[in-house]
């Protein structure tokens, strides 16, 4: 190789090394990109969690309060029943 050749092949060289710091840039903007918008989609998603969560508590409580007037009523029902035979 003659020092023109291994200049040329220097400059082509520095030209890919240059090429792949750039291609580096943009992986790590994409990377950094998609970091930030998983975060916030976990983020949506524990938010959504635990609203569920509180709706379901309410739910729960309000089966339970209608469960207990269910067995007060049955509990009447059969009281009088048996204070009023025939009715």
């Amino acid at each position: 190789m003659d020092v023109l050749e291994m200049q040329r092949r220097i400059q082509e060289l520095e030209e890919e090394v240059e090429q792949l710091r750039l291609s580096r840039r943009v992986l790590m903007n994409l990377i950094e990109r998609m970091e930030r918008e998983k975060s916030a989609f976990l983020a949506r998603l524990e938010r959504e969690n635990r609203r569920l969560h509180r709706a379901n508590y309410r739910y729960a409580r309000s089966l339970l309060r209608k469960n207990i007037q269910i067995l007060e009523l049955e509990s009447r029902l059969k009281d009088y029943m048996s204070r009023h035979p025939g009715s």
